[in-house]
């Protein structure tokens, strides 16, 4: 039996890139920002970062997590961090802040980068879990391969591939690049809600409107309670595309600064274990 077909039922266009936090030769974009945490669940924020320095320097310090996952992409260029080591394009970071960590002590970058980093939402009974990061290297990724298609996947599975990262929130993330007039059928479980993002070229969800660089799919919800088929069909030069796809957890949330928590009650206990000195720094941990 076939599967259920997957529609694009919201487009968002992202607004043009705006200088970034660690000045003059950075700018980003907020793809995802969390106003609507219903509506994006397990998805809390997602931005897309540009570097262009002309000289090697630290970008950012240390700043704390919790409660939540963070997925650093690096889609171009390479990063330098203390911790976590060198990273090139086609390497990932996934990090569980859980009850509490200490990120990006010493990050260096020099020349053109571009990154993005997603916030999954933890649920609720792995918000209190150990911190801990994982370094996915482009290199040894599963990569899906068909005619005029490269699926790398860094989460969950495509085809018959599956990936070994280690998660707590179940998602979906691929990198699709489609040569033109290609297609691709990705199978994802009826109740994930998700999004496709447009790095370059144009691509559609069968039946659906062409999206184009810059631009934001979001996943019409599917009455289907098994599996269901995500069609993707490039046009012109080709795509590029990133698919985040998660199974919502339907539970209370609010999200302050870098923390997400139940309530304002449980918000108030985390910040007081920051201010004692109870998160845990990055540099103490080792890679699962």
């Amino acid at each position: 039996m076939s599967q259920s077909q997957r529609a694009v039922g919201r487009v968002v266009t992202t607004a043009a890139a705006q200088p970034g936090f660690i000045g003059e030769g950075h700018t980003a974009v907020q793809v995802l920002d969390s106003d609507l945490l219903e509506a994006s669940d397990p998805f809390v924020q997602l931005m897309d970062d540009r570097l262009d320095l002309a000289e090697r320097r630290a970008i950012g310090g240390a700043h704390p997590h919790a409660g939540l996952e963070t997925v650093t992409l690096i889609l171009e260029g390479t990063l330098t961090d203390r911790d976590e080591g060198q990273l090139t394009a086609g390497d990932a970071i996934w990090m569980t802040a859980g009850r509490g960590i200490i990120h990006n002590e010493h990050v260096e970058a020099e020349g053109r980068s571009r990154i993005l980093q997603l916030w999954v939402r933890l649920p609720t009974a792995q918000r209190a879990a150990a911190p801990r990061f994982e370094i996915i290297r482009g290199a040894r990724l599963p990569v899906r391969r068909e005619s005029g298609v490269v699926a790398r996947l860094y989460s969950g599975a495509t085809g018959a591939l599956r990936s070994p990262t280690l998660n707590h929130a179940p998602v979906t993330l691929v990198d699709f690049d489609l040569q033109p007039v290609a297609s691709v059928e990705q199978a994802l479980p009826g109740s994930y809600q998700g999004f496709i993002y447009v790095l370059r070229g144009e691509v559609r969800a069968e039946g659906g409107v062409w999206l184009r660089e810059g631009q934001v799919g979001w996943l019409a919800a599917s009455t289907s309670e098994g599996d269901t088929e995500l069609r993707l069909t490039a046009r012109g030069e080709g795509a590029r595309v990133v698919l985040y796809a998660g199974q919502p957890q339907r539970e209370p949330l609010i999200h302050r600064g870098p923390f997400v928590a139940t309530d304002e009650a449980d918000m108030l206990q985390v910040y007081a274990r920051y201010r004692r000195g109870e998160f845990t720094s990055m540099s103490q941990l080792k890679p699962v």
